[in-house]
C-alpha cells in the first residue's frame, strides 16, 4: 500500500524545524536522555519514559555562557524590563540568551512548533537602535521574550494545530494580539506545540511527536497550551500565550506547576487563530480565550496590565477594558469560598487534601473569611453542554482536513473524534437556553446565605482536575475546568506544592460509592491494581481560583493574596 501522504509531509516539516536551529546551540548526545523515542514512537509508546526530571539540563550542558544563564534566570518580568529600559542589558542579548536557551529545550521536550530566532534577532537589534537613537523605548514590554501558541497566526508562518493538511501554507497576516504584543514592544521567539486538532489534554502530534514533561517525562505535559507550558516552564521566554476552551492554559500551567491565567471573554484579543474548526463557528457555540503562563503573578500582571486596556483597539471580539478592581466597595474582609467538587466526581485523596490545607491557610489569614460552597446540582451539567456546543458543527472541516493527507488520529482521539451531523438551529436554540440556566443557578455561589446580595464571595477555590497530574493520555474529567468557560468566569491555576511521600496513602484504597462512569474511570489513577502511586512523586499540586464573570483583575488579585498567604502567611494587601 501506498504511503499516506501526512507522513512525508512530517518528515518535511520535522526537517524543517531542525533546520531552524543553529548547528553551535545543538545538544551533543551525551544530553539527550536516556530512552528518548523518535517522533513516531512519541505517539504511541507512552511508557518507556523514565521519571526523571530534565528541567536542570540547559544549565548544566555547557551550551550557555554564564552571561546567557544570568539573564534567563537572574529577573523576572518586571526586572527584565528594567534592565533593557535602562541599558544595562540590550534586547539582541537578551533574545539571543533565551532563543538559544528556547532551542536547548524544544531538543529536550519537543516544545516548539515553529522557531522564529531570526525574525526575532532582527526585532531585537531594531528595539536597541530605536532606545539608542531617540532614548525611549517602543512600548511597555520592550524587548520582552515570549512566545505564542502554534494556533496564533504570524505572517508568513505555518499555523498547522498539528494537521499535516495545514503545514507549508503560511499565513498571511497576524493575528491581533500578535500585533498587540509587538505594538507593546515583545518580541516573539517561537510558536509552540498542541495537540493534533487542538483537541487533546496531551500534546501529541504526528507532524511532531509528543511534547514532554520536564518534571517527569511519564507523565503528561498536558493540552492544549503544553508547549507554551515547557518552554515558559525551562525559562525559553519570560510569558507564553494559550487559549483555553476545555482548560487549555490551566491544565498545562498545572501539569508543569506554573500559573496559568484564563482572563473572560473579550479582555484579550483572540481572533487570527487556526481552529481547525468552520469559521465564526465560536459565536454561536462556547468562546474560547487567550492568556497567559506565567512563572509568577508578577509576570502575570506585568503583561496583563499592558493588554487589558488596549484589547478593544486591537481585537473586534474584545471589550473595554482596565486592570483594576470592579467595584470600589472594600469588604471588611476577603472572602473565599471553598467548592470542594463538581459533585459528580469526587477528587482523589491528595487533591482534596491540597485544597484543605490552602482553605485552612487562609482561615489564618488576617482579614480571609473562609465559607463552604455547597456544590451546584447543575455543576456537573456544564460538560455535557459544552461538548455539544463545541461540536455544533459536526466537526467536518477537521475531517476533510485529515481525509485529504489520509492522516490518522492520534491514539487518545480515536474513539472521540468522528464525523457528527452539524446541530439546526432549534437544538442549538435549546443548548443556550440550558447555558442560561446553568449560569443563573451558578450565580447563588457568588452571594453567601442570608445575605441581601451585597456580601459577596469574592474568589472560590476549586481543584483544577480531580486527580494529580496524569501518566501520558490518562487525564480525565476535563469538567472541571471546561464549565468556567461554558459560564465565562476568569479562571487561573495556582500551584502549591509537590506531591510527597506522605501524599501516597498506600495500601489505602477509596471505598466510597461511584458516582458515574467518570468516576470510575477517575478512580483508576489512584487505585493500586490500575497505577503505581510513586508515579506523581514531587509532581505539582495546584488549585484553581474563580471570580464572577468579567471580574478579571479581581481574579488576580484572588490568585496574588493566596498565593501570598501560602508563602509567607502575610495579610492580604489592599486592592488600591
Amino acid at each position: 500500500m501506498a504511503e499516506p501522504a501526512y507522513k512525508e509531509i512530517a518528515r518535511r516539516k520535522q526537517a524543517q524545524l531542525e533546520s531552524d536551529i543553529p548547528q553551535s546551540w545543538r545538544l551533543p548526545p551525551q544530553w539527550i536522555p536516556a530512552g528518548t523515542l523518535s517522533v513516531e514512537e512519541s505517539i504511541t509508546n507512552t511508557r518507556e519514559y523514565d521519571q526523571s526530571d530534565i528541567t536542570d539540563i540547559p544549565r548544566r550542558c555547557g551550551l550557555l555562557t554564564s552571561r546567557e544563564l544570568e539573564i534567563t534566570e537572574s529577573w523576572d518580568v518586571k526586572g527584565t524590563l528594567a534592565e533593557i529600559a535602562s541599558g544595562r542589558l540590550s534586547s539582541k542579548d537578551t533574545c539571543q540568551a533565551f532563543c538559544k536557551r528556547a532551542a536547548i529545550v524544544h531538543q529536550l521536550t519537543r516544545c516548539l512548533a515553529e522557531p522564529l530566532f531570526g525574525d526575532a534577532m532582527k526585532r531585537a537589534e531594531k528595539l536597541d537602535e530605536h532606545l539608542k537613537t531617540t532614548g525611549k523605548t517602543c512600548g511597555p514590554l520592550h524587548g520582552l521574550p515570549i512566545s505564542v501558541k502554534d494556533t496564533f497566526d504570524i505572517e508568513g508562518v505555518d499555523s498547522t494545530t498539528g494537521l499535516a493538511a495545514l503545514a507549508f501554507k503560511p499565513t498571511k497576516q497576524n493575528a491581533p494580539l500578535v500585533d498587540l504584543l509587538y505594538s507593546l514592544g515583545a518580541v516573539i521567539v517561537g510558536k509552540t506545540n498542541v495537540p493534533q486538532t487542538v483537541g487533546a489534554l496531551d500534546s501529541v502530534k504526528n507532524l511532531f511527536g509528543r511534547t514532554l514533561n520536564p518534571l517527569n517525562r511519564r507523565l503528561t505535559a498536558g493540552g492544549s497550551s503544553g508547549g507554551e507550558a515547557v518552554i515558559v516552564l525551562m525559562r525559553g521566554c519570560m510569558v507564553g500565550m494559550g487559549t483555553d476552551i476545555g482548560g487549555s492554559i490551566r491544565v498545562p500551567a498545572m501539569c508543569e506547576g506554573l500559573y496559568g491565567f484564563k482572563p473572560s471573554v473579550g479582555r484579550v484579543p483572540f481572533g487570527g487563530q487556526e481552529s481547525c474548526s468552520v469559521p465564526g463557528r465560536s459565536r454561536a457555540s462556547i468562546q474560547a480565550v487567550a492568556g497567559p503562563l506565567a512563572r509568577s503573578m508578577d509576570d502575570i500582571d506585568a503583561v496583563m496590565r499592558e493588554i487589558v486596556p488596549r484589547s478593544e483597539l486591537w481585537g473586534e471580539d474584545c471589550i473595554p477594558g482596565r486592570w483594576a478592581p470592579e467595584t470600589s466597595t472594600k469588604s471588611p474582609k476577603f472572602t473565599v469560598g471553598i467548592l470542594r467538587s463538581d459533585g459528580r466526581i469526587p477528587p482523589l485523596p491528595p487533591v482534596a487534601k491540597v485544597l484543605e490545607e490552602v482553605a485552612q491557610t487562609l482561615r489564618n489569614t488576617e482579614e480571609v473569611e473562609v465559607v463552604e460552597i455547597p456544590v451546584p446540582p447543575e455543576l456537573g451539567e456544564c460538560q455535557g453542554v459544552a461538548n455539544y456546543l463545541m461540536g455544533i458543527d459536526g466537526g467536518g472541516h477537521m475531517m476533510d482536513l485529515l481525509e485529504s493527507t489520509s492522516e490518522e488520529l492520534i491514539p487518545w482521539l480515536k474513539d472521540r473524534a468522528r464525523r457528527g451531523t452539524p446541530r439546526s438551529l432549534v437544538d442549538l436554540s435549546k443548548l443556550q437556553a440550558k447555558r442560561a440556566h446553568i449560569e443563573r443557578q451558578l450565580m447563588k455561589m457568588w452571594t453567601l446565605p442570608g445575605s441581601d446580595k451585597t456580601r459577596r464571595v469574592d474568589a472560590i477555590i476549586h481543584p483544577v482536575a480531580p486527580h494529580p497530574v496524569p501518566e501520558i493520555d490518562r487525564y480525565n474529567a476535563v469538567g472541571y475546568c471546561s464549565s468556567f468557560v461554558l459560564v465565562d468566569y476568569p479562571a487561573g491555576n495556582l500551584p502549591v506544592r509537590k506531591f510527597t511521600e506522605q501524599d501516597l496513602e498506600l495500601g489505602k484504597e477509596m471505598d466510597s460509592k461511584t458516582l458515574s462512569s467518570w468516576d470510575k474511570k477517575n478512580r483508576e489513577l489512584w487505585n493500586s491494581n490500575t497505577v503505581d502511586r510513586r508515579v506523581y512523586l514531587n509532581s505539582p499540586l495546584s488549585i484553581q481560583v474563580l471570580t464572577p464573570r468579567l471580574h478579571d483583575y479581581d481574579l488576580y488579585y484572588a490568585m496574588d493574596t493566596i498565593d501570598r498567604a501560602l508563602k509567607h502567611g502575610k495579610r492580604v494587601p489592599s486592592q488600591l
